[in-house]
């Protein structure tokens, strides 16, 4: 399930073409952190112990009480117990959630967002560029200087923002998308057991199944009622709109207006 919810959540996160497809010179999401090694440079190799010795598992030390996060082993001479198997469609169980669906639209909402700023910035960019390619004629050397900084100053303080923007919505899709597989184990979990079911495999790993052997709809419902929406970390860096004027509670009352004269006679 880990697995398949890190697939679930590289599709959430990725990166639209209007990101990707930017100049060199300006602004690539995702392009600090990874970064390409130098021509020539080989792909950094595991170290391998020498030759003639074989690495072993490590070994509680003497005192240390045994591990207990993960299953306990059996007893010797003692059988497992019959496998009692479940199937479980993840990406079925995704597609119907609720709470899945909030996510992938808000993530997809701020991501559109991101893309809109950056094009508008970007094209601001360049319309400084040309004004300042026309004014270079007429400009001494110190104030072709100072405008080439600010315009430099500029387009790196906008690489910053965008940067910081990509990375709290990734982070608000990894805790939105942590709380939905948490609830999901509890629900397979829980499923399981009224069906005195003790083992649960992806749909992905069966080749052919009875129908009596299949959980989906059962969990996808159970997790609808257990989960219904995520609390989605707000989005930082973005400019909110602009709220309406909201009109006053007690507006002033209306002043009589005074009663028409009536026409003299002559």
């Amino acid at each position: 399930m880990a697995r398949r919810f890190a697939l679930l959540l590289a599709g959430v996160l990725a990166a639209s073409p209007a990101l990707a497809q930017q100049q060199p010179e300006w602004f690539v999401p995702g392009g600090q952190g990874g970064g390409q090694r130098p021509p020539g440079a080989q792909p950094q190799q595991p170290q391998r112990p020498p030759q003639g010795q074989t690495q072993r598992p490590q070994q509680p030390r003497p005192g240390q009480p045994p591990r207990t996060d993960g299953p306990q082993p059996l007893p010797a001479g003692q059988q497992p117990p019959a496998a009692v198997i479940g199937v479980v469609d993840v990406p079925e169980v995704q597609r119907v959630s609720t709470a899945f669906a909030q996510v992938r639209e808000e993530i997809e909402r701020r991501r559109t967002r991101l893309n809109d700023d950056l094009q508008r910035e970007q094209l601001r960019w360049r319309e400084e560029q040309q004004r300042l390619a026309a004014d270079r004629p007429t400009l001494n050397p110190d104030q072709l200087r100072n405008r080439e900084r600010e315009l430099q100053d500029r387009i790196t303080d906008a690489q910053r923002v965008f940067r910081d923007r990509q990375r709290n919505i990734e982070q608000a899709a990894q805790q939105s998308l942590s709380q939905i597989e948490q609830a999901l184990g509890v629900v397979i979990r829980q499923v399981a057991s009224s069906r005195s079911v003790n083992m649960i495999l992806p749909r992905g790993v069966i080749i052919f199944n009875e129908a009596g052997f299949d959980l989906t709809e059962e969990v996808a419902q159970k997790l609808n009622e257990a989960i219904q929406r995520v609390a989605i970390p707000p989005e930082e860096g973005a400019t909110p709109a602009a709220a309406a004027p909201t009109p006053p509670a007690n507006p002033p009352p209306a002043r009589p207006t005074a009663p028409a004269t009536p026409p003299r006679r002559n």
